[in-house]
């Protein structure tokens, strides 16, 4: 079952805020991890599952931290813990109770994004890889009107509009928390922005909207980061993602002598 969308009274878009992280900013050892987390990373039995999770953790953790303007020391990062709530989706305790923040978090091929909204809202985030698909793919699993939109794309931009319609689409069943057990066909992207699709706007959070089984329900954003594309979604309308910035500086004492266990949340990419 899809998750139940709650009334809104408010007055203005709710804001929503995002944090980039990459493998590089993971300090070494687990420290920063909480202990019911280091017991879950303890059950993860393959390398690239277990450093997608630490990335997550890690990212999200930052998030937090970044938009509470709250402590880096890593045993305080430690007292922040992500959970993965009845529907799998994760959710934030501090010191062992359930924050009101809202997060939903992505990560792929070592780069990560946390988005957090300090309300009540539906709300998902994900990163897909700009990379060639077979069309194949695009007729199993998009819907009529995003194919014909894609035949209308310039062959060398179709691999970013397709990671852009993939990526939306896992954001919105994100924030339904049903993940990929529904049918992809009937969670159709619309109102995709294609205005600024050039070299001097592909790094600007651009509008989109997306339906689910004939109903428009989520709005949200779009960009390109490198070689990645990145989608923000949420109901009720969220406002344009505002980037957190998590200050680079030593999150515990250097040890000269370990100087290999410290770390830091990454700046602004």
């Amino acid at each position: 079952m899809c998750r139940q969308f709650p009334s809104f009274t408010q007055p203005r878009p709710p804001d929503v805020y995002w944090l980039p992280q990459i493998e590089s900013d993971i300090p070494a050892g687990s420290t920063w991890l909480s202990a019911g987390e280091i017991e879950r990373l303890d059950s993860i039995r393959f390398p690239k599952r277990r450093a997608d999770w630490r990335l997550g953790r890690w990212t999200s953790k930052c998030a937090v931290a970044a938009y509470l303007h709250d402590s880096y020391d890593l045993s305080h990062l430690s007292n922040i813990e992500v959970r993965a709530g009845v529907s799998g989706a994760p959710e934030i305790f501090q010191n062992n109770r359930r924050s009101a923040l809202n997060i939903s978090l992505s990560h792929r091929d070592g780069f990560s994004i946390c988005a957090l909204a300090p309300v009540n809202m539906l709300l998902g985030c994900d990163v897909e890889t700009i990379e060639p698909r077979s069309e194949a793919f695009v007729s199993d699993y998009f819907a009529d009107e995003e194919r014909e939109l894609l035949a209308r794309i310039p062959q060398n931009e179709r691999p970013e509009i397709v990671a852009a319609l993939w990526s939306a689409k896992e954001s919105a069943l994100k924030a339904m928390q049903i993940g990929l057990r529904a049918d992809t066909r009937f969670v159709v992207v619309h109102d995709l922005d294609l205005d600024g699709n050039r070299d001097s706007a592909k790094s600007v959070w651009r509008p989109m909207q997306v339906s689910w089984q004939g109903q428009t329900h989520f709005y949200g954003w779009w960009r390109i980061a490198g070689k990645f594309v990145l989608t923000v979604v949420g109901y009720p309308w969220p406002s344009r993602p505002v980037e957190l910035t998590a200050p680079r500086k030593p999150v515990q004492p250097i040890d000269f002598k370990d100087q290999g266990n410290q770390g830091q949340c990454g700046g602004n990419r």
